[in-house]
């Protein structure tokens, strides 16, 4: 994919023309600071990492396609999932996977954590189709091992379960992968489209903008979000 041009969100994943093998090589997961990510993390950040639009518009999501009952797993998490206050209440076992441990123990929407570092060792200690949904919030940017990360995702999940990635324009640049810095929202999509297509575990996905209205750069972030679904 070349550039943005006019396409929206939406038609970036439609009739993608997906080369035969995987196009991306080592240099392009490489970050500028390749220190170990446990150090970076160590310090517990109790903050959005979107504004509060952008987080509401991805809650909002979760509570019109996320069904009652289901078993959540969010990866790349921290001291908060995004979910709807009731899904304590209505959904099942909801567990977070992220690096930090105070953070992951602050974390009220969860009924479990593990603390994993996924650009380590992208296994997950779960077994297979183990949850109907797992989400990811403006993470996968960070992953150095893409393609080892959306195959247990794929693992982990019921058939016909969901892949909800969430994306928006901020990162930690020193941590987020070279290709990212290199290119520009609508190719970001692109990029997790091919995570997608490349683990061989989902069917084709799609992607949806659910940026609040008057989003960026007219005064709040944008809101991407990329999904697939376990056939």
């Amino acid at each position: 994919m070349q550039g943005g041009g006019k396409l929206s969100v939406e038609e970036v994943l439609k009739n993608p023309k997906w080369p035969e093998k995987w196009p991306f090589t080592d240099a392009d997961f490489k970050r500028q600071d390749e220190t170990d990510d446990e150090e970076f993390y160590e310090q517990p950040r109790l903050v959005y990492h979107i504004d509060e639009k952008a987080v509401a518009s991805l809650t909002k999501y979760y509570a019109d396609t996320i069904k009652p009952g289901s078993d959540i797993l969010d990866i790349c998490s921290s001291w908060v999932s995004h979910f709807p206050e009731d899904f304590p209440k209505t959904m099942g076992k909801r567990v977070a996977l992220g690096m930090n441990k105070f953070e992951l123990s602050q974390n009220e929407q969860v009924s479990d954590f593990v603390v994993r570092n996924l650009n380590k060792d992208p296994k997950f200690p779960f077994d297979d189709n183990s949850f109907d949904v797992v989400t990811c919030v403006v993470s996968v940017d960070y992953l150095n091992k893409p393609l080892e990360v959306f195959k247990e995702v794929a693992r982990v999940l019921k058939p016909g379960g969901r892949f909800i990635c969430s994306q928006s324009n901020r990162c930690f640049p020193t941590k987020a992968i070279q290709i990212w810095l290199n290119t520009n929202d609508l190719e970001h999509v692109f990029i997790i489209g091919s995570y997608f297509h490349y683990s061989g575990g989902f069917k084709p996905a799609k992607a949806v903008d659910i940026s609040p209205s008057g989003g960026f750069p007219f005064g709040s972030d944008p809101m991407y979000i990329i999904e697939g679904e376990k056939p």
